[in-house]
């Protein structure tokens, strides 16, 4: 208390001087309009910044407590999605048409497995027999051809993979309907190869590849891909083409198995033929 004493005494004039400073410009902005209208706008933007960076402040804190919250939500969410349960249902898209007689049923179906670094590659498919799935029915998604089912358990099936080299896919040129073997030579998963297409038929850069009508598998003019680059090198009677495909197969999630009702009828029929 002795020492608050002395301190006071020693530096009262200081304490007088900024005393009546204060006293000053409370009189001031007291009796002037202007300057208490410049005052309450300092006052009115600094208590505004304060309270902003405050609630910023606030706000960068709680973040933790707001993502652990959000994954809480995300995961009930997830947890409502058809993918979380078991379809034990079939979905089977029906073309009819009074004058154009249904040839092609298109089942439903999600991938379960699936690789795409090996040689020979395939994908496995929640739909099997119970489903109406049999082996040689072809496997299509949004983009364009997968593969070919290649044996079928109750529930599930397996496809022979585009990307698998024991896969032919018959396809040909849209722009002028010159048709060859589509194959995959093992090397780049988006580029495949389109063979026995004659030197004599104009091929171009970006020219549209789809499925070809010589085929008991796939609808004529599915789109596969386009045309990447092309050679002809002297002496060959066919085109060197690799085809850019359609299907990013890292990212095939949900595919539709293809029916062909007359398939057995145009077999049967071939069948008969002598060679």
């Amino acid at each position: 208390m002795r020492n608050l004493i002395f301190f006071i005494s020693k530096y009262y004039v200081f304490f007088m001087f900024f005393g009546l400073e204060i006293f000053s410009f409370i009189i001031i902005y007291r009796f002037n309009h202007y300057q208490k209208a410049s005052f309450v706008n300092y006052t009115t933007g600094a208590t505004s910044s304060f309270y902003s960076a405050v609630s910023n402040t606030q706000q960068y804190f709680s973040l933790r407590r707001m993502n652990d919250s959000l994954q809480i939500e995300n995961a009930k969410l997830r947890s409502q999605l058809f993918s979380s349960y078991y379809q034990n249902g079939l979905t089977v898209k029906n073309i009819n048409d009074s004058l154009y007689k249904q040839q092609y049923e298109y089942i439903a179906a999600m991938v379960v497995n699936n690789s795409v670094t090996k040689r020979n590659n395939y994908i496995t498919l929640n739909r099997g027999s119970l489903h109406g799935i049999e082996p040689q029915m072809g496997v299509i998604s949004e983009s364009g051809i997968v593969g070919i089912v290649l044996s079928v358990s109750p529930r599930y099936c397996t496809v022979l993979s585009l990307l698998n080299n024991n896969c032919k896919i018959s396809a040909k040129v849209k722009k002028n309907g010159a048709f060859g073997s589509l194959v995959w030579d093992g090397a780049d998963p988006r580029i495949a190869r389109l063979l026995d297409v004659n030197k004599h038929v104009p091929v171009a850069t970006n020219d549209l590849i789809i499925t070809s009508n010589y085929s008991t598998i796939f609808p004529e003019g599915i789109p596969i891909g386009k045309i990447y680059s092309h050679t002809l090198d002297a002496g060959d009677n066919f085109h060197t083409i690799k085809v850019e495909l359609f299907t990013d197969f890292s990212m095939v999630s949900t595919v539709y198995v293809i029916r062909n009702l007359l398939k057995q009828e145009q077999q049967t029929l071939e069948s008969t033929l002598k060679n």
